[in-house]
């Protein structure tokens, strides 16, 4: 550790109080790479509390821009997780920050968003009782907007990439069965008026049946990835109602937890991960690998920032003989509606050289890319 690091983390020590007497000292980042501004935003907003309610309004600062929900967030991408324990610990007993876990009516107060999904998802193992049923509705409130926003996209990029006459929300005139139309409503025939009243418009697809791809997901639920986390728990649930995938829903650290019964509930999908941890991907994909069935009409989704925690060597491994089966194995290193990758280089270069498509997606390009591979 050299001087310049040394003196920065005394000043994070010390606190915005002794910018005046020892200001950061050349580029506030430490060894690796995280600004010291960012980590001083994260701890001055919970310790400054030390010196009273007003602290961080002094030499003309203003007031934090941190809001408790944006706080947690923040200080779970820059801390580890035991770090992370101590903080939120220190800010539920010293510093009595108990209101987004113990008063229900402040919670329901909150803007529901993605930022206070994430929140919730982060402290949901500390709620229980009324606060823990109010988070439950905003979780389903916010899963229900994200799925609106990404339903039509998705189905639109695969219906309509394998076949636009196939049954969906947006009815055509040439497939409607007028057969079954009248049988199933002669029920409602007006005999007075000599009117069939119908109640229920029949369709019939004229093409035949899809041969269902299988698609196996296994989302890595460390803290840095909880946007895709939640983005690819929604995604997944649209999956599964798509006729022609056949979706199953695995969420990994060291362990892996199978979630493909939950997919039509995204409450109960989204309030089973457990962030943090270590990172075991090779087990995760060996996992998936046994899910495979017939391996030429199989993808493996992995949505990673490929930080292995295990052997590379092993990961690698695995990766290949998933390949030479003949399964086709994309690694996403971001899946949200940004899609901004922050991933292991190094790895995702080595993946990619086995045959592996290594890349970052939004949902709606990702279903566009399976599209074109099952067309």
């Amino acid at each position: 550790m050299n001087d310049t690091t040394q003196l920065n983390r005394w000043r994070l020590i010390l606190g915005k109080q002794a910018r005046d007497q020892l200001p950061f000292i050349e580029e506030p980042t430490l060894e690796n790479g995280i600004s010291c501004l960012d980590l001083e935003e994260a701890l001055d907003f919970l310790y400054s509390r030390e010196y009273g309610e007003d602290v961080r309004r002094e030499g003309g600062t203003g007031a934090s821009r941190l809001t408790a929900a944006t706080w947690i967030t923040k200080i779970r991408r820059l801390f580890p997780k035991e770090t992370v324990e101590i903080l939120e610990r220190h800010a539920l007993e010293r510093y009595e920050m108990t209101e987004l876990l113990t008063d229900r009516e402040v919670l329901e107060k909150l803007e529901p968003n993605q930022e206070l999904l994430k929140t919730i998802l982060q402290l949901k193992h500390l709620m229980k009782g009324e606060v823990l049923d109010t988070a439950r509705r905003i979780v389903k409130r916010v899963a229900e907007e994200i799925a609106e926003k990404l339903n039509q996209d998705i189905c639109r990029s695969l219906l309509g990439s394998l076949d636009r006459n196939s049954k969906s929300a947006v009815k055509s005139i040439r497939n409607l069965d007028m057969k079954k139309t009248i049988r199933k409503n002669l029920k409602h025939f007006d005999r007075e008026k000599g009117r069939l009243m119908v109640e229920q418009v029949y369709f019939s697809s004229r093409t035949r049946k899809y041969s269902r791809w299988r698609v196996v997901i296994a989302v890595d639920e460390s803290g840095s990835m909880l946007d895709c986390v939640i983005h690819s728990a929604v995604m997944a649930g649209i999956f599964a109602r798509l006729p022609m995938l056949d979706t199953r829903l695995v969420i990994f650290d060291t362990q892996v937890v199978d979630l493909s019964a939950h997919l039509a509930d995204p409450v109960a999908t989204l309030m089973s991960i457990q962030l943090g941890g270590g990172t075991y991907i090779a087990g995760a994909l060996k996992y998936c690998e046994s899910l495979i069935e017939d391996p030429y009409r199989t993808m493996v989704v992995l949505v990673s920032d490929l930080c292995e925690g295990g052997s590379l060597s092993g990961l690698l491994s695995v990766s290949r003989g998933i390949i030479e089966s003949g399964a086709r194995l994309i690694c996403l290193t971001a899946l949200d509606m940004e899609a901004n990758p922050a991933y292991d280089r190094n790895t995702a270069k080595q993946l990619a050289a086995l045959g592996a498509f290594v890349g970052a997606m939004t949902p709606e390009a990702l279903g566009d890319f399976m599209g074109k591979i099952m067309r």
